[in-house]
């Protein structure tokens, strides 16, 4: 074993690329969740956002246009939801998964001839003195730009749920749908319009993995990281910046257990490669979580 080999201010800065799938994912989910949704689809929205922004960035040779084709696939998937969901009232739980299981084979089929081709290199954002800073520059600067951007997000919206009218709204549906309905708000638009941001998250957060982090087409390449984005969102409480702190704590042991098997750490791989989920698994039963929406996961009927 060479411990060595580990250098601790590369592992801090993989771990924030390991953890932008999961942030972006995770991000459109609370907002679903806080407008009192439960989709448990997430898996097969990224996996389907994988596949369509790859084989766009693919033809075009544009990584930007392939993260804008995967938002609209994710978008797309996730109105599917929406519309079994919230005008057909089908079960929400058994709906996501269903979403996850159409999703997994619809870029199954589309991924067909697109195995171990290799995507176009994404730049990343070079600063000239900031990143050439030792340790802090490694670890804050010369990343991709959908590292930022994630971060971005959470910051917009732990800003939209907290000083916005419109956030306000989306927590109050979330919280009592039936008294939002009785003050006039359209509790079926806005639970629509936040399903399908929640699928163009998911989507870009999919695009990520086979666009910058592999970067290649395999089937089933996101392998359970929807789920996780599930479980971070229960562990954040719903709170944004939470959600930053468990997507971080992910990221990074999926990267410390790929450093330990480069340094012959004695322990079967297989148990390293799940650690990951394990950890996920042990903090949310060891941590206390909030309060849920009051909402999530009820159908609402405006009749009633």
């Amino acid at each position: 074993m060479d411990f060595g080999s580990i250098n601790p201010v590369l592992l801090v800065a993989s771990l924030m690329v390991a953890a932008t799938p999961i942030i972006l994912a995770a991000a459109g989910e609370l907002i679903v969740e806080r407008a009192g949704v439960l989709n448990l689809g997430v898996e097969g929205m990224m996996i389907t956002g994988a596949i369509v922004g790859f084989i766009v960035t693919a033809h075009t040779g544009s990584s930007w246009a392939g993260f804008g084709a995967a938002a609209l696939g994710g978008a797309l998937l996730s109105l599917l939801f929406a519309l079994l969901t919230q005008f057909l009232l089908s079960n929400q739980v058994a709906t996501g998964l269903a979403l996850t299981l159409f999703g997994l084979g619809l870029s199954a089929l589309l991924g067909q001839g697109y195995n171990g081709i290799k995507a176009p290199e994404f730049a990343k954002i070079d600063i000239p003195v900031l990143t050439d800073l030792p340790v802090v520059g490694p670890i804050l600067f010369g990343h991709d730009p959908m590292v930022y951007i994630g971060i971005a997000l959470i910051a917009a919206i732990w800003a939209f749920l907290k000083y916005s009218r419109a956030g306000l709204v989306l927590r109050a549906v979330g919280e009592n749908h039936d008294a939002a309905h009785a003050l006039g708000y359209h509790v079926m638009r806005i639970r629509t319009l936040a399903i399908m941001f929640g699928g163009a998250c998911a989507g870009l957060g999919g695009a990520y993995i086979s666009l910058v982090r592999v970067p290649q087409w395999t089937d089933g390449m996101t392998a359970g990281a929807g789920w996780i984005a599930l479980a971070i969102v229960v562990f954040a409480s719903w709170q944004p910046w939470r959600l930053l702190i468990g997507a971080y704590l992910f990221g990074g042991v999926t990267v410390l257990q790929l450093n330990l098997q480069a340094a012959g750490f004695a322990i079967p791989v297989e148990y390293l490669s799940m650690s990951p989920y394990i950890a996920t698994i042990l903090v949310l039963v060891l941590m206390n979580a909030g309060r849920a929406p009051g909402s999530l996961g009820r159908v609402f009927h405006a009749s009633r």
